[in-house]
């Protein structure tokens, strides 16, 4: 079974561990270098969800959520809406089905509206991340037009 959970003393070293395949490297930051952005983000106003992603009592992966801002160009619907920075599994427990449980996890989580009310929550991807896309349209999330710092911005109305 999928969790998220806070990142702890105890499971930070684990997440710096965690890594995508090489071919995967280009579509996503480190952990370590997420976790220092939450930190960022966090001193300057804005709302940075960071969770390890568990499969039972193993760290599978990691995620980090955002609230309105997040350090980057901003898509037009990015005002008071969530989006999904982040997202990883692991090079060693990726295709079990990882990804599309913590997709679920996720989406409910930002339904709950920690940081304020929104319409939308958002993912920017790079074009050419087709496992990527094609996970966030089964769903729902569609490519809105909008290219932020080469990467497609897709949108799910909440």
């Amino acid at each position: 079974m999928i969790t998220l959970r806070k990142i702890t003393l105890e499971n930070r070293r684990a997440l710096f561990n965690l890594e995508v395949s090489e071919e995967q490297r280009r579509f996503v930051a480190s952990n370590l270098s997420s976790m220092a952005s939450c930190y960022v983000l966090a001193t300057n106003g804005g709302y940075p969800f960071p969770f390890a992603i568990y499969a039972d009592e193993q760290p599978v992966g990691f995620v980090m959520l955002t609230y309105g801002i997040t350090g980057y160009e901003l898509p037009s619907i990015a005002d008071d809406s969530y989006c999904i920075l982040r997202l990883m599994i692991d090079k060693q427990h990726q295709n079990r089905g990882y990804g599309r449980e913590a997709m679920n996890k996720i989406l409910e989580f930002v339904r709950t509206f920690p940081a304020g009310p929104a319409r939308y929550c958002w993912i920017a991807y790079k074009p050419d991340n087709f496992t990527a896309k094609k996970l966030y349209e089964s769903f729902g999330f569609r490519d809105n037009g909008e290219i932020c710092e080469n990467e497609s911005i897709t949108v799910l109305q909440l």
